[in-house]
């Protein structure tokens, strides 16, 4: 009886000790699981969507080109002999900016002028047989063809003689030179680009519930990236249909006598009146993922990054109006977005 009691003592005792090393065990593995999580979250800054009064006023960024950008190209193939111009020269329209071989053209310009000659002289020998009755009148006729044909390759040959000299079609400056003396050129191959900047266009996009406020002739005022002053453009162009990012696309012409301002430039279109004050929904322009154009924004639900699309409106600097997508209250991401992911623990940071 001793040795049973003894016995279920020591089982009991194992049991407890049991018990105590799995409880242990249970509580060191919830302990990391939560340290494991502390650490997984991922700071970030945020902001919440609000409705704001702003001014009635929208921008829209965009890029200057040129007006006129333009590739000359030789019309006749042959070894280049001659190159009249660098980069970063004006030249006029009409100016001769390099010049090719022309030996080939002008043996050719010798030949059809000597054939030419040779079928005026046949045609006033025919004229005078003709006359005598020496000659029938469809060998005249064929004399008079005979000529025809010889002018029309001898004017030919002098075109092809002429397009040895490469010349620009527009004013502009020389932005780049493809080829040096004694290279051998193809028809049509590129050797100037000229542009012609005395006019930019700056090129934008705004969307559905922007386009039908602008109109062709508007003035518009344009805040260049390089400069704080304001300058005036005029709409040229607006899109009758959206592209692929149901964006529609708008050219502006802005004068640029003074050459300051270079084709590449960004810059900022204004449209609206700054002294009218509407009420929008917004968020911080950093919130959005990559551009605004794409509309993805994270927003955060339970401690988590969650990506909404969302459909975008005016642009007000550094806040953009939100037509669909969140609601007033809601907590987005502003910085940060880098990494995470949808569904990634976050932990927002002052």
């Amino acid at each position: 009886m001793k040795k049973v009691i003894i016995t279920v003592i020591i089982i009991v005792l194992v049991g407890l000790i049991a018990f105590r090393l799995y409880s242990n065990k249970q509580k060191n593995a919830e302990e990391v699981a939560i340290v494991a999580q502390k650490e997984a979250q991922v700071a970030v800054r945020a902001a919440k969507v609000a409705e704001e009064k702003v001014a009635d006023l929208f921008t829209a960024n965009g890029t200057f080109v040129a007006e006129q950008d333009l590739n000359v190209s030789s019309e006749m193939g042959g070894q280049v002999i001659k190159i009249y111009v660098k980069e970063g020269d004006f030249v006029r329209a009409g100016q001769v900016l390099a010049q090719t071989k022309a030996d080939r053209t002008n043996v050719q310009l010798d030949n059809a002028k000597a054939a030419l000659e040779t079928a005026k002289s046949d045609l006033k020998r025919f004229e005078s047989a003709f006359q005598t009755g020496g000659v029938t009148a469809q060998q005249l006729e064929q004399a008079r063809l005979q000529l025809k044909n010889a002018q029309a390759n001898y004017n030919s040959a002098a075109i092809a003689s002429g397009d040895t000299a490469i010349r620009s079609k527009i004013n502009g400056i020389v932005t780049s030179k493809e080829v040096e003396e004694g290279t051998l050129v193809a028809a049509g191959q590129t050797l100037f680009n000229v542009v012609n900047i005395d006019n930019l266009k700056l090129k934008i996009t705004v969307d559905e519930s922007q386009v039908g406020q602008l109109k062709v002739g508007d003035v518009v005022k344009i805040k260049p990236s390089t400069s704080t002053e304001l300058v005036e453009g005029k709409i040229t162009f607006v899109a009758p249909k959206s592209n692929s990012a149901l964006k529609f696309p708008v050219e502006i012409l802005v004068a640029n006598k003074d050459k300051k301002l270079k084709a590449g430039m960004y810059a900022s279109a204004q449209f609206g009146n700054d002294n009218n004050e509407i009420t929008a929904l917004v968020v911080p322009h950093s919130a959005f993922v990559g551009s605004v154009s794409q509309n993805k924004i994270f927003k955060i639900v339970n401690n988590k990054a969650e990506m909404v699309n969302v459909k975008s409106g005016r642009n007000f600097g550094d806040k953009v109006e939100i037509i669909s997508g969140l609601t007033a209250g809601d907590e987005v991401i502003t910085s940060g977005q880098i990494n995470i992911d949808n569904g990634t623990p976050i932990k927002i940071v002052q």
